[in-house]
This record gives structure tokens, C-alpha cells and sequence, in this order.
């Protein structure tokens, strides 16, 4: 079997951010990517009319790391023909469906690299021809090597109780928003529907409801008082700076709490003026009317959920007033959000892929994975030799706001990322071409 320098697992943004870095700073190395999806599409669940990415279009795949790289979002403008257009455009963000068409246009220039239809069900640390290397399995039966493995399959979705507990079509995560509704309505636009959260997802999906379906009832539950707006101050944005992620990783456990709880309004439980604004006089507007059809209704926490091949009723409770509400729905959206590195209800201590491996390393005092400053997991000293193992975007918990998801400091990420690939496998050399110095 062929041994890869580089395995990964996973080809969304996260990986393909890396597969362009080792080819513009260590193209010497072997790199393969294991995909789970038919195409490495980014997020088609939630590619909604009109919805924008909320970060700066150069805060891209590359262009933080190498401003002069073919695979930027400006370059992939100029190829496709739009680029004067778009910078007509009366909007701050691009949108959502644009961009992932550049993630698409991106990912094709690596198709050689990538399996698709491949999802990894099993990972060890196997001997291969004398030398100790990761084993990947999928479901189709094969099996891939790799002398490093980057993994990078997405967090995973938080699905909170009573929610959890339901194994029903009609209640389902954000991220299967569109294929479910597409399902869902098939025989005409449902009477009411229940979106649980408070952030910019809950938003753009309440009012994507609304706008489809202008005769629904549509009610968002946030846990908070009501919906809030996102910290948008160019001080607390410098959070997704490179300097936030060095100093946020120096930080005790303590202060990393304190710093998360700053930064938590610039991207969690908050959403943008623009989509608040449009909610907000599309309820006022129905009031004038006499016939309000989309509500907003905080600080209500579901104590009883139960589903039926038709409907679902959720048993609300008011956290202030302790007042209990009963609502039926035609189906639920979960707004939730995604699972962290931590010991928290809502967190994980270590992705749930690599549970099958994670006695190979060391944690933290609270029991999650530790990461070292270049992403990968420190091994034990009691193991055996152990190959390296990289998280790429699963790393908030020890680097910050920055690594939240986002595009926003992906490309230098996955550049630290190349960098210590080509380390451990001895493959970074002394000097470089002045063209990829620049990259670095």
C-alpha cells in the first residue's frame, strides 16, 4: 500500500486551505484527502436566498497567507467574469452562494488528490514496512496510510436536550436545512414551525421561512431575553488577528474563559444589523396588519419534546416568570450551534472520530485533547511512538475566536499547518525560492 506524507480527513474549506499551502510552500510533498460527501461542497444545507458570509471576501483561502496566489476569491471573480460586477455590488459581504461556488472552483484544481464518497469509520497506528504510520479505514472497505494525518471533518453539531432524545425527520440541525425542507414541504407549505436559537443562523433561517412561506407561523425561541446584535467593533474584531490566537494560547484556562466570554457576542448568540433590521419591520409590519405570523419569544428553554409522522409538540418553560407554553409545529429547526473541545454539556472532549486514538494522547486537566501551537495533539509520554496528528478548525478551545469556523484566519492557519507537516516529516528546507518565501 502506498504511505502518504500527507493523510487528511475531510475536504471543506479547513483541508482544501491546506492542500493549496503545501503546494505553493512544500510541493515535494504527497498529500491525499479523504472526503465523506459525493463533492466537496460548503454547507448546502444552508446556501439561503440572499445570505452572505459575514467576514471579508480576502479573508479567503489564501490570500492573508500568499496575497499573490491563483486560488484567492478576487482571482476566481476575474475567471468567472464578474469581477466588475461584484465590486458593484451594494452589499459589505459576498454571498453565501458565490462563495461557495469559489470553494468549488477551488476544491476542482485538487481533484486528483481527493476521494470523494470515502468517510472514515476507523483510525489507528499501525507498523507499515518498519515504519509507524496512521491507518485510515472507510466504509467502502479501503484502506489509506499516512505518515501524518490532518483531520479537519467539521465540528459536530450540538443538539441540545430535550431535542436529542427525538429520533424524528421533523426535528433536525441547521445544517440539513434545505434537502429537509425540500422533504418536509413536498405537499404544501406547513402551518407552523418552531426555529430554536438565538443566532445569525436563527435569523436568516426565520426569515427565510417567512419569505417562502408568507402564510406560516414562525416562531424563533432564543434562550436569551431576545435577539441580540453582534459585537461588531473594530477592537473586539481584533480578535481574528494573529496576535489574538498567540496571546489567547499563552492563557491559563481561567483567562482563556474571561476571553471567551468577550468575544463570544462577535460570533455566537448575536446576529447582524442588516437581517435584524428586516425582521424586526417585517414583525412590526404584520402587527400594523392585524396578522402577525412571525414571533419572537425569549428566555424560553424546552422542558418536553415529542414527534408524531406529522407534527411536534415542544413544552416551553419561561426562565424569568417560570411560565410553561406548549407550541405544535410542523417541524423544528435547530439553530444550535456546534460542539467545542471541553468538558461543558455542550462541548466534547475530543472529536468524536478520533475516540478510537485519543488514549494515544495528553489532556488537559479537565479531560479535553491537548493541542500544541502548531495544531497537532501531544502524545503521551508513556505510549509508543506515536505519528503526528493534526486538528485543523477544531481548535477554538486553545486558540481562540479565530479558529470559531470561520474563514477568518484559515489561510495563516493552515500555513502554520505546512509548516509543521514538512517539520515532521523532514521535508522543509533551508532556503526557499524567493516566490514562496513571500508565502510564508
Amino acid at each position: 500500500m502506498r504511505v502518504h506524507d500527507v493523510l487528511g480527513v475531510g475536504f471543506g474549506p479547513a483541508n482544501l486551505a491546506l492542500a493549496i499551502a503545501i503546494e505553493e510552500k512544500y510541493p515535494g510533498l504527497d498529500a491525499r484527502f479523504l472526503e465523506a460527501r459525493p463533492t466537496p461542497d460548503w454547507q448546502p444545507g444552508m446556501l439561503l436566498n440572499g445570505s452572505d458570509i459575514q467576514n471579508h471576501p480576502s479573508r479567503d483561502l489564501v490570500t492573508l497567507r500568499n496575497p499573490r496566489s491563483r486560488y484567492s476569491f478576487l482571482n476566481f471573480l476575474h475567471e468567472q467574469g464578474r469581477l466588475v460586477r461584484h465590486l458593484n455590488l451594494p452589499v459589505e459581504f459576498p454571498l453565501r452562494k458565490e462563495y461557495a461556488g469559489y470553494i468549488r472552483w477551488a476544491a476542482d484544481f485538487f481533484s486528483h488528490q481527493v476521494d470523494c464518497g470515502q468517510r472514515a469509520v476507523g483510525i489507528q497506528a499501525i507498523d507499515h514496512d518498519g515504519e509507524r504510520v496512521w491507518e485510515v479505514a472507510t466504509q467502502t472497505g479501503d484502506r489509506y496510510l499516512g505518515r501524518t494525518l490532518v483531520m479537519a471533518p467539521g465540528r459536530t453539531p450540538y443538539i441540545p436536550a430535550p431535542y436529542d432524545a427525538v429520533d424524528s425527520p421533523r426535528v433536525f440541525h441547521l445544517t440539513q436545512y434545505l434537502p429537509r425542507l425540500k422533504q418536509l414541504t413536498a405537499d404544501g407549505a406547513p402551518k407552523a414551525v418552531a426555529v430554536i436559537g438565538g443566532s445569525q443562523s436563527a435569523v436568516e433561517l426565520t426569515l427565510d421561512l417567512h419569505r417562502q412561506f408568507p402564510g406560516t407561523r414562525v416562531v424563533t425561541y432564543p434562550r436569551s431575553y431576545s435577539l441580540r446584535l453582534k459585537d461588531t467593533s473594530p477592537f473586539s474584531e481584533e480578535g481574528y488577528f494573529p496576535e489574538f490566537t498567540e496571546y489567547y494560547f499563552r492563557a491559563s484556562r481561567d483567562s482563556r474563559r474571561a476571553l471567551d466570554a468577550y468575544m463570544q457576542p462577535t460570533n455566537y448568540s448575536s446576529a447582524d444589523g442588516d437581517v435584524l433590521k428586516e425582521l424586526y419591520v417585517a414583525i412590526y409590519e404584520q402587527q400594523l396588519d392585524g396578522d402577525q405570523r412571525v414571533f419572537v419569544r425569549g428566555s424560553h428553554e424546552a422542558t418536553a419534546l415529542s414527534a408524531t409522522d406529522r407534527s411536534v409538540t415542544i413544552d416551553f418553560q419561561e426562565l424569568h416568570t417560570g411560565e410553561r407554553v406548549r407550541d405544535e409545529v410542523d417541524f423544528v429547526v435547530l439553530a444550535t450551534g456546534f460542539r467545542n473541545l471541553g468538558p461543558a454539556p455542550h462541548e466534547e472532549l475530543c472529536p468524536p472520530m478520533l475516540a478510537p486514538v485519543a488514549d494515544h494522547f495528553a489532556r488537559e486537566e479537565d479531560g479535553r485533547l491537548d493541542v500544541d501551537s502548531d495544531y497537532a495533539l501531544t502524545p503521551r509520554e508513556d505510549m509508543d511512538e506515536v505519528p503526528p496528528l493534526f486538528l485543523n478548525g477544531l481548535c477554538e478551545s486553545s486558540h481562540g475566536i479565530g479558529d470559531a469556523g470561520s474563514f477568518s484566519l484559515l489561510s495563516l492557519r493552515t500555513g502554520t499547518l505546512a509548516d509543521a507537516l514538512a517539520d515532521r516529516l523532514g521535508n522543509r528546507p533551508e532556503s526557499l525560492p524567493e516566490s514562496v518565501q513571500f508565502a510564508l
